[in-house]
């Protein structure tokens, strides 16, 4: 017969089995939830892309008309070139080089300095004025209907953006950024954002972060097409377009 010592050490045994059959079961549960959250990350991330590449090379194939047209009427009312280039920061802090329609005379940035004292941005970290000398008179056309941005299609094509996004700074706001302000490069920039159809421009920068935080805190794909939508008619009403 088992003495009692014997009997102690199987139970223990057969104790000490169950409690690593039963970590070893949690682990394994564990693994499959992160391995089935990364699938879902990453399969949201690529319908993201694919939906990008589609309506981005759509967009540029119907849009070519106004394209050419734009093009011819900023050639013929100023000189310099249709196509605005600047450096801005993506997702990660990568800089990528942004395009626009241009919309302002080709010493734009060399005048800059002169009207920083009437920037009316009231956070002082972005540049606006309502009626900036610099801009010219196709490029008030353009900006209220948002007209410049189309380039950017391009850069959404390419992979540089999104449709949807937080708005890509230039370096220089980048630098005066807070580590909370920087939330706002761990997602890849886009044409457009939740504080674009709330008032663009007329939304102060602090308020920008936060909108941004909030989508960058809770994506979807359908968050990305209600945005998308509601983009028509705030482009239309034009409202906090400068």
């Amino acid at each position: 017969m088992e003495s009692f010592l014997e009997r102690t050490k199987n139970a223990d045994l057969d104790q000490l089995m169950k409690e690593l059959a039963a970590r070893s079961g949690r682990k394994r549960r564990h693994s499959f939830r992160l391995l089935a959250w990364k699938a879902t990350v990453i399969g949201a991330f690529a319908v993201k892309r694919i939906i990008d590449i589609v309506g981005s090379l759509a967009g540029m194939i119907l849009l070519s008309p106004v394209f050419i047209g734009i093009g011819l009427a900023i050639k013929l009312t100023s000189p310099g070139p249709a196509i605005f280039s600047q450096i801005r920061v993506g997702r990660y802090g990568r800089h990528f080089k942004f395009y626009k329609f241009r919309s302002m005379y080709q010493d734009a940035e060399a005048r800059k300095a002169a009207l920083l004292a009437q920037n009316e941005s009231k956070d002082g970290v972005i540049f606006k004025m309502k009626d900036d000398p610099r801009i010219t008179k196709i490029g008030r056309f353009i900006r209220r209907a948002s007209i410049d941005e189309l380039p950017q299609l391009w850069n959404v094509f390419i992979g540089d953006m999104s449709l949807v996004g937080p708005r890509p700074p230039v370096p220089k706001e980048v630098e005066q950024y807070t580590l909370e302000d920087r939330k706002r490069l761990d997602v890849i920039p886009g044409i457009t954002c939740l504080w674009q159809i709330k008032g663009r421009s007329d939304i102060p920068f602090h308020e920008q972060v936060q909108l941004d935080k909030e989508y960058i805190l809770a994506p979807s794909l359908w968050k990305d097409f209600v945005i998308l939508l509601k983009t028509i008619p705030a482009i239309l009403g034009g409202k906090g377009a400068y």
